[in-house]
């Protein structure tokens, strides 16, 4: 599995990019393989402010449907377009083309509540 050191994760299996006051979330290569193949996702959160660990929308797999948890309270500034006619760059690309959404933080102290590539792994291994 590919646990990228650039970004930082959380035990709910979101990964975040950071970029100054910007994020982009997605899940983690873990969280996609945990599931299957994704069918659909759902996010309908755009322009709302939500803390961390609230739920921003759902992604759906053959099987299931899971919640998915914002890392870090903020504003969701744009949804991945291209998920919805193609969901599976969830399971191809979740680092890449599969990213979620983009948001706005409001609290980057936050951040250090965060896992590291080397704390995420332990934790699912």
């Amino acid at each position: 599995m590919n646990f990228p050191d650039q970004l930082r994760y959380t035990k709910d299996h979101e990964w975040i990019r950071l970029e100054g006051n910007k994020a982009t979330v997605g899940i983690t290569d873990f969280a996609q393989r945990e599931l299957g193949d994704i069918v659909y996702v759902d996010i309908d959160s755009v322009g709302k402010t939500l803390d961390a660990e609230a739920t921003f929308g759902s992604v759906e797999a053959v099987k299931t449907v899971s919640d998915l948890f914002l890392p870090l309270t903020g504003t969701i500034d744009e949804v991945n377009a291209a998920l919805a006619n193609k969901p599976e760059l969830v399971n191809t690309d979740p680092y890449g083309e599969g990213w979620m959404i983009k948001m706005t933080l409001e609290d980057q102290t936050q951040v250090e509540k965060l896992l590291t590539a080397e704390a995420y792994q332990q934790l699912v291994s």
